[in-house]
């Protein structure tokens, strides 16, 4: 499945900069290069300046550093080129047009890191990490994608999958030697083992979870009445003023969204329209907006200045999700006001004064953890659909075996044939399987260039 072709594309986002580097890759790379350049590096590796001339006229078309690296030493397992030149629009386009004229063709969108993976020098799983690298909106996500490239989540999938085919081999050795050493298998010695690969599988299954809320942001949102200073407490969070803040209720017809990195969690803030009966059709259909929002809530802020208030949106809340909650009692600041009682287990902030901001956030991080699991650093994240959808294949396959195992339905010969595809899901699920449409549908979401 490996391409015969040489590639090349502009590897650096267009516009205005300083540097655009053109990476040419395949069996040609080195010889269409060292028609359009005046200099050749000394070796691999070796940066070079060099002017890239157009070798029919002669004319120059920019002075860049080149870089060569041969195969299979290069990240593509190919011979491969960067040309760095000047940034901008137009000297790094006619760079590639060049290219292009001599013999390259325009790489489409992940296929640099396609033959990287064919040419066995990624598995799936880095692959996708190295795109979830430049698509990361927040630091958690940053630093799981880079747990995904350095092969962390590939080896814990190693593990497992080597965990399934020891299993599969005890069955095997159970069923061909029956009469060797110590007499047939133990039942409970293949329960323990299959127990402990289901163990490892579903949190491998947690974090797909996980997963999603580090890279868009667990969903916070904060709910109240009307002028239950929602708006003021989002600003506060937010330290720049994104909603309007005012003492007519009412003001905030719709949800307002902004991700936020205050600890651990990255937390994706919604603001949302009062909870309350209204006759006005906008502000029913703001109020309609905020229980969407609240249904797919992580953790809901109930905010309130009165215990009352604090109850009665709570009880209006679980009607809507049974996202865990946290009770703020907002406006702190407003001492001896009628109403403006402590209520018990609430977080008292001041939005004005920016008191008691640490506590909250530390409050909504710690729900986070016992709702969701702790956000360990160091804990493989699996993001993507695709990923979900291998570890429930390779799950249902592991019951079907346990099911099967356990009433001695079938011989072990055919149960062991769930053990096969639960094994199977998990390589697909790597790459270790050529599936063409599957790498189609994975690179086809990457930049021109990587």
């Amino acid at each position: 499945m490996v391409p015969d072709d040489t590639i090349v594309a502009v590897s650096t986002a267009s516009g205005r900069g300083a540097i655009a580097i053109t990476r040419m890759s395949g069996p040609r790379a080195h010889e269409i290069a060292r028609r359009c350049l005046s200099a050749w590096p000394a070796g691999p590796r070796l940066a070079s300046l060099s002017e890239v001339r157009d070798p029919r006229t002669g004319e120059t078309v920019d002075r860049a550093i080149v870089t060569t690296f041969v195969r299979p030493q290069s990240f593509t397992g190919e011979d491969l080129v960067e040309i760095s030149g000047h940034g901008g629009v137009l000297s790094p386009a006619a760079v590639a047009a060049l290219l292009i004229r001599e013999g390259a063709r325009q790489a489409e969108p992940g296929e640099f890191t396609r033959r990287a993976v064919l040419n066995g020098k990624l598995d799936l799983l880095q692959a996708e990490g190295i795109a979830s690298i430049v698509d990361a909106r927040t630091e958690a996500a940053r630093r799981g994608a880079l747990h995904n490239v350095d092969g962390g989540v590939s080896r814990q999938i190693g593990m497992l999958r080597g965990a399934i085919l020891d299993l599969e081999a005890l069955l095997a050795y159970d069923i061909d030697f029956p009469e060797e050493d110590d007499g047939p298998i133990g039942r409970d010695r293949v329960e323990r083992a299959l127990a402990e690969v289901q163990h490892h599988l579903a949190d491998l299954m947690a974090s797909v979870r996980l997963g999603e809320m580090v890279r868009e942001g667990a969903v916070v949102v904060l709910a109240g009445r009307p002028n239950a200073g929602k708006s003021s407490l989002f600003n506060a969070l937010l330290g720049l003023e994104r909603a309007i803040v005012h003492e007519t209720p009412g003001t905030t017809r719709d949800a307002i969204e902004a991700v936020i990195e205050a600890g651990r969690w990255p937390l994706r803030l919604v603001d949302t329209a009062g909870l309350r009966e209204s006759s006005d059709e906008i502000e029913r259909t703001g109020v309609e907006i905020s229980q969407r929002y609240l249904a797919g809530a992580h953790v809901v802020l109930v905010c309130g200045a009165s215990e009352d208030e604090l109850r009665a949106t709570s009880d209006a809340v679980h009607t809507v999700t049974a996202a865990p909650q946290v009770r703020v009692r907002t406006k702190a600041d407003l001492v001896g006001e009628p109403g403006a009682i402590a209520a018990p287990a609430a977080i008292a902030v001041s939005a004005l004064r920016r008191d008691g901001l640490v506590d909250l956030v530390g409050a909504i991080e710690q729900t986070l953890d016992e709702a969701y699991g702790s956000l360990d650093p160091e804990l493989p994240l699996l993001t993507r659909a695709r990923h979900q959808a291998a570890l429930t294949n390779a799950a249902a396959e592991l019951a079907l075996f346990a099911e099967l195992q356990g009433t001695n339905a079938v011989p072990a010969t055919i149960a062991a044939v769930h053990l096969r595809s639960a094994s199977q899901a998990l390589e697909a699920l790597v790459g270790s399987i050529d599936v063409e449409d599957v790498l189609s549908r994975v690179f086809s979401t990457f930049c021109v260039g990587k």
